[in-house]
């Protein structure tokens, strides 16, 4: 699959990006690079590898959870630029 600037405009559009003529024809090629490397992948037997969920065998690396400081709520509160009845006061969204 080949990608066209057309592709990357699409793509800028819904990421509301505005792209300059350079970047549009600098990402489509960057792309297709990425496409062209994605295939080469494709090509590699992997019938005989075993699937992994990790490729690094990980064990007991949980850790206990510990409180060093617990802070007050009027500590917290202290870092809202506003409060009321005891909260932070936000704007409305509508």
């Amino acid at each position: 699959m080949a990608i066209t600037i057309k592709d990357v405009e699409h793509v800028a559009k819904l990421a509301r990006l505005d792209l300059t003529q350079e970047e549009k024809e600098n990402f489509t090629r960057q792309l297709g690079d990425v496409l062209k490397y994605v295939e080469q992948m494709n090509e590699i037997d992997t019938s005989n590898v075993e699937p992994l969920s990790h490729p690094i065998d990980f064990t007991n690396v949980m850790r206990e959870d510990e409180i060093h400081y617990e802070q007050t709520k009027k500590e917290l509160m202290a870092n809202a630029p506003e409060e009321e009845d005891g909260f932070f006061k936000v704007p409305k969204i509508n």
